[in-house]
């Protein structure tokens, strides 16, 4: 009986684990995603830079006042954020690939868990009815 309450507490962590990892996963993906847009937004951005010519100007706001730019300093600015951006994305790839695989070995631990726990409770029941016929 000690074993299956160890079990129980086991199979209750466990579960807390698993739970606990799904949102952490659930808010990567949403960050994933933002990036995703950002990305996008980015690409578009740098593929207007491309159709400027020297004589367009740029402006950049800055609170609520736009202000000229310089369309070097512009297209660098994209640039370096559409580097930043991807770089940003490998490491939410990496930790989604590590928080899943977490995720699953916390799954196949509650589904031991559970089965061992199952195990248990039928040999409990089988030895109270061997009693009960016994007696």
């Amino acid at each position: 009986m000690e074993a299956a309450l160890q079990l129980q507490e086991r199979l209750q962590a466990a579960s807390s684990e698993y739970q606990k990892l799904q949102s952490e996963l659930s808010d990567v993906v949403e960050a994933r995603q933002k990036l995703d847009a950002q990305l996008s937004e980015n690409d578009l951005v740098k593929k207007e830079f491309a159709q400027l010519t020297p004589n367009n100007t740029v402006y950049k706001l800055i609170g609520p006042v736009l202000v000229p730019q310089d369309q070097a300093e512009a297209k660098s600015n994209v640039d370096k954020r559409l580097d930043f951006i991807r770089s940003d994305i490998k490491r939410m790839e990496a930790q989604l690939k590590d928080l899943g695989e977490k995720s699953e070995v916390k799954k196949l631990e509650i589904v031991e868990a559970q089965t061992k726990l199952q195990q248990m409770q039928e040999e409990l029941q089988k030895s109270g009815a061997l009693q009960a016929v016994a007696a």
